[in-house]
């Protein structure tokens, strides 16, 4: 007697309809099909960039939203806050500062893209304990920083990253180093033995990364967001200020650029480069007058994600390393208490240099004699 009506029912029912984002594989489809083993190569990477993300980056994003509680402004409009997390995007950002990277993070982060952000990023910090690590598992592209060692591996690397699954966030430091004024000597140099117009506050351009990147990715990135960085009080921040609970006032300039507008010629490409940094120029100038850049305010707000993900790992891995640390110590055994004590300078020594690699003091010579050298 109910049947009719219960059949009537689940017809009436709308199929189930999976979001492509999860990236599950229908029932029906073979596992072993090809486009089975494509579905769980996506997945893998997924679930890859999520763990390393949560490991590593997620903690450094924590420190600068809520241990040192920065405050990171977007000049830009509407339209294009309403693309942020949505598409494939390359984006250029000035290497001026210590923790300009962080405030990147903070960003991908806020828009939910902190999984599948990726950088162009010099070898030398793939040696970097536990961060150089998980960025080789999160698909950074690495390089030695001479082209033509590193065509074919760059190259490699951005194909691998043309079909990445979620909206990929793909940064570049066109600029190849540190802002520095012996630097800066030198690329003014060269950029008046080439013909280019001189930059006050940006070293000159190295085109191949990003000429080449947008070659490569041409069909899967639609746009490239351009991003200029200043601290508010003329400030210098650094990483071991952040460590240390200070607060900085970042704003950050944001213009996006379909990429239909790049042309495809490499030579016109690397010409619309140069003159985007003479943009950038511009903006930083202003910014130096007015202490603002042009341009609608936004403040996306910290989300609750880094923190928490932070607390977890401390109530998990705290109260057994403290039993740990107390057990090694009661045993009165030297031999272990000394293997204890070399871990932790170990493990001191690999926070002290993830923060040597971001002072600007301290930073590559790359840039003194490399950029006298033809691109």
């Amino acid at each position: 007697m109910h049947a009719r009506p219960l059949a009537r029912q689940q017809a009436a029912l709308p199929p189930l309809q999976l979001s492509p984002r999860l990236l599950i594989m229908e029932p029906c489809q073979d596992p072993f099909s090809k486009e089975g083993r494509s579905h769980r190569m996506r997945l893998g990477r997924v679930s890859n960039s999520l763990r390393a993300t949560i490991q590593s980056t997620t903690e450094l994003v924590m420190l600068l939203e809520w241990w040192s509680c920065t405050e990171c402004t977007l000049f830009t409009d509407q339209a294009t806050v309403d693309h942020f997390g949505k598409e494939h995007v390359i984006i250029i950002l000035n290497h001026n500062f210590e923790i300009d990277f962080l405030c990147g993070w903070t960003m991908c982060e806020r828009f939910g893209v902190l999984g599948s952000s990726k950088v162009l990023a010099k070898k030398e910090l793939l040696y970097v304990p536990l961060i150089g690590w998980t960025w080789y598992f999160l698909e950074f592209v690495f390089c030695k920083r001479k082209w033509e060692e590193d065509r074919q591996t760059v190259i490699e690397g951005l194909k691998r990253l043309s079909d990445y699954p979620e909206p990929l966030w793909f940064l570049l430091y066109c600029e190849g180093t540190r802002f520095t004024e012996t630097k800066h000597r030198v690329s003014m140099e060269v950029a008046a033995a080439k013909g280019l117009a001189p930059l006050k506050y940006h070293l000159l351009p190295r085109t191949k990364g990003f000429t080449t990147a947008v070659h490569c990715l041409r069909g899967t990135v639609t746009a490239v967001y351009d991003v200029t960085l200043n601290f508010r009080g003329n400030t210098n921040p650094s990483l071991l200020g952040i460590l240390y609970g200070k607060k900085y006032e970042a704003d950050m300039c944001v213009r996006r650029f379909p990429l239909e507008q790049i042309p495809l010629d490499e030579k016109e490409a690397a010409q619309w480069l140069h003159k985007l940094y003479q943009e950038k120029d511009a903006l930083q100038e202003i910014y130096n007058q007015k202490g603002t850049f042009p341009g609608q305010q936004f403040k996306p707000s910290r989300r609750p994600w880094t923190l928490l993900n932070f607390l977890f790992w401390a109530t998990i891995l705290l109260s057994p390393l403290f039993s740990f640390v107390l057990g090694v110590f009661a045993s009165g055994s030297p031999l272990l208490i000394l293997t204890f004590l070399g871990f932790v300078g170990a493990a001191s020594f690999g926070v002290r240099r993830l923060i040597g690699v971001t002072e600007i003091e301290k930073g590559s010579s790359y840039g003194n004699q490399e950029l006298k050298k033809k691109e």
